[in-house]
Parts: C-alpha cells; structure tokens; sequence
C-alpha cells in the first residue's frame, strides 16, 4: 500500500535528520498512523530511495483527502494538516532547550547551527517554499541592494478566506508572535504551530523568545519577542535589550522596526526584533561625515552613505552608545524643523521615533540610528517619507526594518507581471492596453530608451536591475534627511542640536 511507503519515508527522514532517534521509530510511526485515522500498518520491504519531504507529505496529505480524513484540499488546511504529521517526529521542547545550551557551551554558532537546522528539517521553515523565492542583487550608487519577491508566503485559497472570516476570533494565542504558538495546532485564521520550538533568553533581566521567521528572506533570519504581549517601543530599554541579545550572538545583528504606523514594517501590537546572520548593505556603508560630542570622546559617529538617514555610533563599550543612543533618540522625539518639513507632532500625534539596528563589527559595537517620520499629507496620504505614488506598481507598503537595511521585500505578483513584460517589451505589444501591466507603463517608459539593444538573452537583466533602482528610489522617499547638501545640512543641524560638532 502506497501509503505505508510514504509513512516509513517520513519517519526516515526524521531518523535521517536527527529528529528523532532510532529507538523513536516504531512510536513515531504510530503517531502518524493516529493522524491518518489507521490502525494498522505493515512494513513495506526493500531499500529506501532518495527521500523528498515534500513528495512524502504531498503523497500523505492526497491519501489523508480521499479517505475524508482532511476534508478540504486548499493550501492553507494542506498546511494545517502537514504541520500536524511533522510534529509526530518532533523532540520536546525541553530536549530541543537542553540540546541548544549543550551546545552553547562550545559556541554560540553551534548552537543557532543546530536550531537553524533544526527548524528547517520540520518544515517549520519549509525549505521547498523559500527556494521558490526570486532573489537578486542590483548595484547602486549605495552598494548592492537585494532584491526578493516573496512567493514562499502561500496565497490563500477562496474557501479559507471565506472559512477565516466566519471562524471565531480568537484571543489564544494573542498574536502569531507570542510564546503560546509553540506546539498549537492553528486554525483556518491561524497558522499551524505544532513543529514550532521557541529558545527561551533573558535579555534586560526580563524572560523572551527567540526564534526564526518562517519565510527567512535572508540568512538565518531570527525573530526575537517579548515572552509578554506588550506593544513595541523605542527606548532606552530597547537599546539595552538588542546589545544583551548582541552579547549572547555576537554573530548576530538584531534591530527594531519603528513603533510608529507606516514607519513600522510588522506587527506592532507585540514587543519584538529581528536579527540573524546576514551583513546588509547598510552595514557595508562608509561613514560619510564623522561626528563627536563632549563626554563621548570614546564613541565614534557619523552620517552613513545611505539613502535614509542613518547615524551610525561605534564603540568598544555597548554600554556608551546605549547611553548616546537615548540621547539621540529623546532629541529625535521633540525635535521640529519646519525648513526641512519635519515636524515633532501633528494634531498631536507623534511623528518622529527611531528605527535602530545593533551588532558587533570585529573588537567594536556599533548602534545604527536610523531617523524616521511618519506624517501625512494630502499630497502624500500613505506618508510623505515612505514610496511616492509613481513607484507603487513596484513596491507600495511600508518601509520597515528589513527595507531600511537594504533589502526589498516585494510582493508576489511581480513574478507574472515582469515575465509579462519582458515578453510584451520583446513584441512591441501595448502595454497600456493590458490591464494588469498599465501601471508599469510610465516606468517601462522612462528606463528603455536608456538600452540600444534588448534581446530575449538580456531582458530580464534589464528589468531585475530596474526594479532594484526602483528600489533605490523608493529608499530615497523614506528618508527623512535626502542626500544632497540641503539635506546633510539639515541632517548636520540636527546633530548640532543634540551637542555634535
């Protein structure tokens, strides 16, 4: 039976990927025969091929929806249902905990090598999506910026979104970010959990979680969450929080969206960052122009080369620029400049907050304050320092932390709409005529003229290093301070103000 094959391949796999151990088999084996709705199962003969966990669950889920056991076959109840047939082979939380700080003791890179794995081989981080993501890198006047569209982020299909808006809403768990995901079942409105395992740390003396990002749109890409749910902030406590977890990874960098509306990339209902093991062009930056201040003798700072506005500080002791850095950040909240259209407060709400990033760059830590300002206008409704309306064909949401860095996060459709028209471009067809690429238009207007041959061999070249200097351009938009000599006047003025000379 087909079925008993696809079983002993799964409970391979985990034997294969240390999920389990040997002795694990036969009772893995029966957990997953639960999860089918059999009771029984004979043991198929022969060797074992090369094993595929998509093709094992893929055969798994088809038996599972013919016997009635999964009764819908869209995406998202696919998703919920393999996810429960992973857990089958998972290790306990506790053993998962013990194994990492076992290995801690060796190094830190042992142990987020080993969890990083870990979470990929239980198809928490499922491998077969990301690959599917379209990466590239476009070089620019600021370095190389990476360039991804997202398609590991599965569409929901029209019965789940009609099921998710009848399903009950729940407070458990409170978001997809708190401590109670780990081992949940999920729901039609909630990704499943069962494979999830959470690392418990104390940072700033206070107890929370570190995890990945199911999607990783970069190497090792880690999330990090209050163990409470409490709103995000930017404060002093914040700085002290990155450089805590810093310490603990120092192969790690770890920043902070915003946490103020538009400026903010993610969910700001729950105290988090995101980290991981990746170096940003951002990072690669060159210091533009330096800065100093009178009691920060020992702390190097200057404007970054970078189309936002980025103070970067360096210093061998975190704990300076923890201190320079609230500094900073409680002049950044009060400070007006109505020469350079930035202003404290609005009808009063608050405009000006700080998206920071922390690392360790060789014997040095390094705290990168990146200016933000979330005010609104009647010209510029979505933000006047997020992307202009000319570059939403091409990337229209928020700017949050992982764009700040240097790296665009764009949305699915753009897989069709480009090999659309790369083939429209190659025809002559009308672009305007079709629906669903008319918004690019303009743009194709604008960058062909700049090439004098575009052949099938060369098109999509073409229009990956345009979308990256969209990108570039939609960077520009966002930063509060632009990069010209008005701009760094006002970027030094406000410095000024703070006590830099």
């Amino acid at each position: 039976m087909a079925v008993y094959e696809a079983i002993r391949n799964l409970v391979q796999y985990g034997v294969n990927t240390g999920l389990l151990q040997e002795a694990d088999r036969i009772y893995a084996t029966n957990q997953i025969l639960e999860v089918l709705g059999l009771d029984e199962y004979e043991e198929p003969q022969g060797a074992y091929g090369e094993i595929s966990l998509e093709e094992t669950l893929d055969a798994l889920l088809d038996y599972a929806h013919e016997t009635g056991v999964l009764k819908e076959d869209g995406v998202v109840y696919r998703d919920l249902f393999d996810t429960k047939l992973m857990n089958c082979l998972m290790p306990r939380p506790s053993e998962v905990i013990g194994h990492f700080w076992k290995l801690y003791e060796e190094s830190p890179e042992a142990a987020t090598n080993y969890y990083y794995k870990l979470s990929q081989d239980s198809n928490y981080i499922r491998r077969y999506r990301v690959s599917k993501d379209m990466k590239w890198k476009t070089d620019t006047k600021y370095g190389e910026l990476d360039i991804t569209v997202n398609l590991s982020k599965p569409e929901k299909d029209p019965k789940a979104i009609a099921a998710a808006k009848l399903a009950k809403q729940s407070g458990y768990p409170k978001c997809l970010l708190c401590k109670e995901n780990e081992g949940y079942a999920g729901r039609v409105n909630h990704p499943a959990r069962n494979n999830h395992r959470i690392i418990p740390i104390t940072v700033n003396d206070s107890q929370w979680g570190f995890q990945y990002s199911p999607y990783v749109y970069y190497n090792e890409h880690c999330i990090v969450f209050n163990g409470v749910h409490t709103p995000m902030k930017i404060e002093r406590a914040t700085f002290v929080k990155l450089f805590d977890f810093v310490k603990l990874f120092p192969h790690y960098f770890l920043g902070s969206n915003a946490d103020l509306p538009i400026v903010g990339g993610s969910i700001l209902s729950h105290d988090h960052f995101q980290g991981g093991h990746y170096t940003f062009a951002m990072a690669k930056a060159p210091i533009e122009q330096k800065f100093e201040m009178e009691g920060f003798e020992d702390v190097e700072a200057g404007i970054v080369k970078w189309p936002m506005s980025v103070l970067r500080t360096r210093s061998k002791n975190p704990d300076r620029l923890i201190d320079l850095g609230e500094k900073v950040l409680c002049a950044w909240r009060s400070y007006t400049d109505e020469d350079a259209f930035i202003y404290a407060e609005t009808d009063g709400e608050p405009r000006n907050t700080i998206t920071p990033i922390a690392r360790k760059n060789g014997d040095f830590y390094e705290l990168d304050l990146v200016l933000r300002n979330n005010i609104t206008t009647d010209e510029y409704p979505l933000g006047v320092y997020h992307p202009h309306a000319k570059l939403h064909h091409i990337k229209k949401e928020n700017i949050g932390l992982i764009e700040v860095m240097g790296l665009a996060v764009l949305p699915s459709r753009l897989k069709q709409e480009l090999a659309d028209l790369a083939e429209a471009i190659l025809s002559g067809g009308d672009i305007r005529s079709n629906p669903e690429l008319e918004k690019h238009a303009d743009w194709v207007d604008e960058f062909l003229p700049k090439y004098e041959h575009i052949t099938s061999e060369n098109i999509n070249e073409i229009l990956q290093k345009e979308v990256g200097l969209v990108f570039e351009q939609v960077l520009e938009d966002a930063g509060v301070y632009k990069c010209t000599p008005e701009g760094r006047e006002a970027f030094a003025r406000f410095l000024r103000s703070v006590g830099f000379r």
